[in-house]
């Protein structure tokens, strides 16, 4: 077994984790801050379907609802490809610390790669200032 290149890509939040965390782990707030889900998410059973754009429709599973600002969630592809995206919120001082850890795949090149971590980083970047109502 091999393990991929990993990056994690963090921001800081002047909330309370706990408020954080309450606004990270409800789905329907992702679109508001997640541009890759700015269509819409909607619930199907025990999973969440998501407009992929030229991808097509991707399940979307969410670790169940939790204490500990995990925020973990399965993105299923239309071809069955999954990925598993560790996604937290912990504490920092009286703030938030919101921590993505994107993982790369065998296939992806340097550049898809740099990609993938800015679009993270600007997804952060709108969550932080949708939370501390700067944006």
């Amino acid at each position: 077994m091999s393990t991929m290149q990993a990056r994690i890509i963090h921001i800081a939040i002047e909330r309370d984790w706990h408020d954080v965390a309450a606004f990270v782990l409800n789905p329907g707030n992702m679109p508001r801050w997640a541009s890759g889900l700015a269509a819409g998410l909607e619930r199907n059973g025990d999973h969440w379907v998501a407009d992929g754009g030229p991808l097509g429709e991707m399940q979307v599973r969410f670790a169940p609802s939790n204490d500990l600002g995990v925020a973990d969630h399965e993105v299923t592809l239309p071809d069955g490809s999954k990925f598993q995206n560790a996604f937290r919120v912990v504490p920092n001082g009286d703030g938030a610390e919101v921590m993505f850890t994107l993982l790369r795949a065998s296939s992806m090149s340097d550049a898809d790669f740099q990609r993938d971590a800015d679009h993270i980083e600007k997804d952060l970047r709108t969550l932080k200032g949708l939370i501390e109502g700067t944006s």
